[in-house]
């Protein structure tokens, strides 16, 4: 029989759990004006990349990219490998760390038997922090880039491996990020960044444009663009995606605080209506013994 310290603890409870989802509730709707802020500078820059790899295509189909050609376009024997590895510095965000986590480790393992050097590039704490975990080597971190960086906090990222790439320490980078598919989907993605390859079914369209400079000089200026926005292009996604799966699990968190409230509502009075029923037997009881003594 349920006495009054247990209404007190479920009462106590309910606070809490109320508590909770007031503090949920506020977190959904600051990811969700951030979400739409960080979607908009997603979608609008999918546009220019898109452009841009369209131009890449033509340009790399005029100049070549064989022997004598851009150090960018360079293929050879992947013995040392990089990775960047973009995810969330914090947490609260459903599933969507350890869904990227989870593809990176994958794309590592693959290649380990055939890779002399793996390193990683982890943009972000939790791929910085489950990497560190793991014993793998890191050959740089950014974390902390914040909910909206822009075109500059993100160049470095690209030189650091456009550097290592043309000195030779690396043969191949790919980078790893989660697509903003819409609100309530976010696509783990991993493409092959460094050496450059033109999109296919592009490569062999037909060329209606006069260059000026020559392609190898315009190679020259757009390829390390053309890095340097796919890593920008990549962020950008991987923030639209962080702002909309904490929206949703946040969204979540508020609805089951809810029911929780309902359930220890429910389990409350009925803690308390047999506290109530409990001293009314005792009053019965005593008073029907002081009439019969």
């Amino acid at each position: 029989m349920p006495g009054g310290g247990q209404v007190r603890a479920i009462r106590d409870r309910i606070k809490s759990v109320a508590n909770t989802a007031k503090v949920t509730r506020a977190m959904e709707l600051v990811a969700a004006s951030k979400m739409r802020r960080a979607q908009d500078r997603a979608v609008q820059a999918r546009p220019y990349a898109e452009t841009m790899r369209a131009v890449l295509s033509q340009l790399t189909g005029v100049a070549g990219g064989g022997e004598g050609g851009h150090p960018l376009l360079e293929v050879r024997p992947a013995k040392g490998i990089a990775y960047i590895h973009i995810t969330a510095d914090r947490g609260l965000a459903g599933g969507l760390n350890a869904n990227m986590n989870r593809a990176g480790a994958s794309l590592i393992l693959e290649h380990q038997p055939t890779s002399e050097r793996i390193s990683v590039l982890p943009v972000g704490r939790k791929g910085r922090d489950f990497f560190r975990r793991s014993g793998m080597q890191i050959m740089g971190e950014f974390p902390q880039l914040g909910d909206f960086p822009n075109f500059e906090d993100v160049r470095p990222i690209a030189r650091l491996v456009m550097d290592d790439f043309i000195a030779g320490n690396i043969d191949q980078v790919f980078i790893g990020y989660q697509r903003f598919v819409n609100a309530g989907s976010q696509r783990p993605t991993i493409r092959q960044l460094l050496p450059i390859v033109a999109p296919e079914g592009t490569a062999s369209a037909p060329v209606d444009f006069i260059f000026e400079p020559s392609p190898q000089r315009l190679l020259e200026t757009l390829l390390p663009r053309f890095v340097e926005m796919q890593v920008y292009e990549a962020v950008l996604e991987a923030r639209a995606s962080e702002q909309s799966a904490r929206m949703v699990a946040m969204h979540q968190a508020t609805d089951a605080a809810g029911d929780m409230v309902s359930a220890l509502t429910l389990a409350y009075n009925k803690a308390r209506q047999e506290t109530i029923t409990a001293e009314l037997l005792d009053i019965v009881g005593g008073t029907a013994a002081i009439e019969n003594g």
